[in-house]
Order: C-alpha cells, then structure tokens, then sequence
C-alpha cells in the first residue's frame, strides 16, 4: 500500500510531538510536511526541537530533516499538496479560538482535509466530532458540509476533549445495549500533560490539587450530548440527554485522566453482573476495518479493589483502551465506575490518527 503523505500544524507543541511519535512506523500514513509558528519557520524540524523533544518515544530521522513552515500560510501547504507531499494535515494548533476557526477553514477551502485536535469546530453544526466506537456514522455530515460552503475536496473533522474519553465508551456501551442513562455526576482527576508545555507551574501543581480548569466542565457536559447526537436537516442535533453534572480538578499525575462516575438510569436498570459483561463485549471498530491504532478492546476491566491507576493502566491496548474498575451500586444513583484513559494518545493524538484511519476506510481520504 502507497502510505498518503500528511502534514502535521503545530508540529513543534505537546500534541504535534505526539503526532509525530505515532505516526513515525504507521503504515498508511507518512509525515511530510511540517508547520508551527512563524519563529520556526524556515528551521529544519530537529534543529528547533533541540531541547525540546519531551516524549519518551522520538519521531522518525526522516522528520528531523523536513524543513518547519509557517503554519499560517496556506499557500505553502497548497503548493506541497500540488507536489504530492500533503494528502491532508492534523491540526495541533495551539491558538486563539478565532484564529484556529478562520485558519482550519482557511486550509479546508484549498483542498486540504483538516484532521483536528483544536476545540475551535467541535461545536460547528456541520462538523463531526468523532470518537470511532461510538458515533462513526458522524462523518456522512462531510458531503453536507463540502457542499454548504463550496470545498471541492478539503473538510474539517475534529475529536473531542480529552476528558471525556475515560467515560464515553462505557456510557455508549450502556446506550447501545438499550438501556436509558438519565443523569451523570462525573468528577475528573486530570493530568498535567493535559496543559501542555510547560503546562501548570511545579509550585501549583506538586503537593496539591487544582480544582478549577479553564473551560473543562463545561466541555465535559456538552460535548458528549453532540457525539450522541443525529446527523439531520445538514447539521449535527444534540442528544437531549442524559444531564451531565462535571467536576474537573488538575491532579499530580503526567499521564493519564480519571474519572469517577455516578450513572442513573430509567426505568430499565441492568444489575452489575450485566454491565461487566456488556463493558467486557463491547466490539468497538469492527475488527474487520483493520484501522491500525483501533484497540482490540476498547474496555478493559479490573476487578481489583485499587485499580485503575495511571501509572500501571494508561498504556492498555497501545494506550488506546478505556480502564474500568469498582463498578459498583450507588445508593444515590444507579451504578458506580472509575474509569482512565491515556488522555495525550487516547485522549489526543492518538485519538486523532484513529479518526484519520476511519475516514480513509470511508472513502474520504486517499
């Protein structure tokens, strides 16, 4: 198979580097072209991450020797897709929410699918906001949304907060097997990679818990409600539930996001030995697809009293898996779960590339 050539804009941030790792042995994908901000611009890749690079696992030689562009100039992308070196880019941008908008759109209007990470689209009515598992059906929005605004070739997907990626799934799961989830109360404990570099201070975050993050609850409480949506009359309708109650709180912890759950459901309630075992059925991506970075088990369960834990259970399943335990009675609501999730693969990049296989397999890229 001739691996398509992709672009990566914000290549030199936290989630670009992690782009970047996970695309570096990917076999339908391969990075030829690079983009940050306009004082990189003209360096070649390894000459500005000197000092820089903070992840374990590097990038390809070969990256090191693409030449940074300005990820602003949109001829410059254009041109390289002219030359056969850009099928489509993720975006990584780390921008104002305004320039983000105008830039992806900017990028989308000359051809070039937008693959992104930024929050700025993910609530544009004609813009899926893609977790695999769960709402795949999501993308027939593109035709819709090529058409209603005139792009011939180019589109913007976008996956969601990396937060709700410890929850998501199992609440899927639940809803699938046609069961009504009616209220959540949710409370993340949520990592410091989650800020970027440098992220939160040492003196805010080591021996302490911040109980506020700038946007997040309000994420956590509406984004899923338009993954559960349906695609109708040219845009994507939001569920109507279940409510969504979020506290978030940055936590001492690198990697790795965890949230405690309290479900209610309505009138049809499954008992514990049930949940177990459609959280441990749960099928995910059709096996079949064979997208590369799909876990084969999308929900991975412990029985022991203390897990998960980020630091023994975030890299299930190419960190790519959701790690549940004490699934349990609640006396207030239903049912109980802690669940975690690699919040920089899963919960970001990872995520990303993921929906890049699924919209290849649909036809969208190529």
């Amino acid at each position: 198979m001739q691996k398509i050539p992709v672009g990566v804009l914000g290549a030199t941030g936290m989630v670009g580097q992690q782009y970047l790792a996970l695309l570096a042995q990917h076999p339908w994908f391969e990075v030829r072209y690079v983009a940050a901000s306009p004082r990189n611009a003209g360096k070649l890749y390894r000459d500005a991450m000197t000092g820089r690079w903070q992840l374990a696992t590097a990038c390809g030689p070969e990256v090191g020797e693409l030449r940074l562009e300005d990820a602003n100039q949109v001829d410059a992308a254009l041109r390289a897709s002219k030359e056969g070196r850009l099928g489509f880019v993720f975006s990584a941008l780390e921008m104002e929410k305004e320039a983000v908008l105008q830039l992806e759109e900017a990028y989308a209007a000359a051809g070039i699918p937008v693959i992104s990470n930024a929050s700025a689209h993910r609530w544009t009515p004609d813009v899926p906001m893609l977790i695999a598992e769960v709402n795949p059906g999501h993308t027939a929005i593109i035709p819709i949304q090529q058409k209603a605004r005139g792009w011939k070739r180019g589109f913007i997907a976008v996956k969601p907060n990396c937060s709700i990626q410890s929850y998501m799934t199992p609440l899927y799961a639940l809803l699938k097997a046609g069961y009504e989830v009616k209220r959540l109360i949710i409370t993340t404990l949520q990592a410091v990679s989650g800020a970027g570099y440098p992220g939160v201070p040492s003196l805010d975050s080591i021996d302490n818990v911040v109980p506020y993050i700038g946007g997040e609850e309000e994420k956590s409480e509406l984004e899923p409600l338009k993954i559960l949506g349906q695609v109708h009359n040219g845009r994507i309708e939001p569920a109507g539930e279940p409510k969504i109650s979020a506290h978030c709180n940055r936590v001492p912890v690198v990697n790795g996001h965890t949230a405690c759950v309290s479900l209610e459901f309505g009138v049809k309630k499954p008992s514990i030995e049930e949940v177990k075992a459609l959280f441990s059925s749960f099928s995910g991506v059709p096996q079949e697809l064979g997208l590369p970075m799909a876990p084969e088990r999308p929900i991975i369960i412990r029985e022991e009293a203390n897990r998960p834990q980020p630091r023994k259970d975030r890299d299930m399943d190419k960190a790519m898996a959701v790690t549940l335990g004490r699934i349990r009675p609640c006396p207030v609501f239903d049912l109980r779960f802690v669940g975690l999730s690699h919040n920089t693969i899963r919960g970001a990049a990872g995520g990303g590339v993921l929906n890049a296989e699924l919209l290849k397999v649909q036809g969208y890229l190529g």
